[in-house]
């Protein structure tokens, strides 16, 4: 690993006494994120379709369920390897409506422009989201322009908005989480953080390391077509994977037993977390996801999502169980166990 110009100045905010300000790591997916959602947001919005907290909301129109969801993104900087603000904020809409098992039917984009941003940088990232929304098939139909002054906005922020089509049958839940199931990951881990990191911090690694944000709901469109019993989907983002796994476990009131030989970290990525004191397992991802089927499914789910590029390493990686409810334990490579808990403070600030 070499520095680029300056030196890698660790930024890892931890929560503060009193909480009587927003602190980074309370958009950081971890602990303070879910008080914040818990005594803030579910206390003033909570209704019937929010209740679930799921990647979306769904409810019922004749015989399909529409999906609907929303997501902001201020990652900095705005390019990356493997990406940018602009193709990421439409494959992780699209990603949170198949999380929901939802076909994507279309999207709305809206910015927040600073004063000052280059007209160039501007077409840049909205040609990237056209050709995202293009290769994707899931068009962008209505969208808002605001500009606020100068240092006020880093630039440019992203909010994006979609709807989907839940087909007949499916559902897709959190707490249909059930003991005995096979927890599958779609690929390998921790590869957007890095590469986010690398470019912000002036760091170059060993091997290449690229985002790996993609669309994800041909994937899961592919399972759900070869009758695989899905019970709950979600996208490692913010928090990467132990944080899912917690809220997941949290959600349905089970346990869950992982085993750290199984899951799937780039042996550049784990170079560069070693090196710079992270753990993959917290690293957030913008093209993978963890799916809990039946175990007498697991195989044939592997096969499925095998077949697609994004998912082509899905690896089973461990088992839900009726044991610790509410708690993820994870067995190491040298056959010791250590829980893993919601992540306290925010790694990498700013990565979506």
């Amino acid at each position: 690993m070499t520095v680029n110009n300056k030196s890698f100045e660790s930024a890892c905010p931890l929560p503060i006494s009193g909480k009587q300000t927003i602190q980074l790591a309370h958009g950081g997916g971890g602990r303070l994120m879910q008080e914040l959602i818990q005594d803030v947001f579910l206390r003033a919005f909570q209704n019937p379709m929010l209740a679930p907290l799921h990647d979306g909301a769904t409810w019922p129109m004749e015989n399909e369920m529409l999906a609907f969801t929303t997501d902001s993104y201020v990652v900095r900087p705005l390019f990356f390897p493997g990406g940018d603000i602009g193709s990421l904020a439409v494959n992780g809409t699209i990603n949170d409506l198949a999380m929901c098992g939802a076909k994507p039917l279309c999207l709305s984009a809206g910015f927040i422009l600073e004063e000052g941003l280059s007209m160039d940088v501007l077409q840049r990232v909205v040609h990237s989201m056209a050709e995202a929304a293009r290769a994707a098939c899931v068009p962008i139909v209505t969208g808002d322009t605001k500009v606020v002054d100068r240092g006020k906005g880093d630039e440019v922020f992203i909010n994006t908005s979609g709807v989907g089509v839940v087909p007949a049958g499916v559902h897709v839940l959190p707490t249909l989480i059930q003991p005995g199931d096979a927890i599958l990951v779609s690929g390998d881990l921790g590869s957007h953080g890095v590469a986010v990191l690398s470019v912000r911090e002036g760091l170059t690694f060993d091997g290449d390391v690229e985002s790996d944000s993609a669309p994800l709901h041909r994937i899961v469109a592919d399972l759900i077509e070869s009758d695989i019993e899905i019970h709950c989907l979600r996208d490692l983002t913010r928090g990467g994977l132990a944080n899912v796994l917690n809220e997941l476990a949290m959600a349905a009131k089970v346990g869950m037993a992982v085993e750290e030989p199984t899951i799937p970290v780039r042996e550049p990525v784990r170079g560069a977390c070693e090196l710079l004191g992270l753990d993959p397992l917290y690293v957030a991802n913008e093209g993978r996801f963890v799916a809990m089927v039946p175990a007498s499914q697991a195989e044939t789910a592997l096969t499925t999502m095998r077949r697609h590029e994004a998912s082509r390493r899905a690896a089973h990686i461990g088992v839900v169980t009726d044991r610790d409810p509410s708690m993820v334990v994870l067995r190491t490579v040298v056959g010791t166990h250590r829980v893993l808990d919601l992540l306290s403070g925010e790694q990498l600030p700013r990565i979506c």
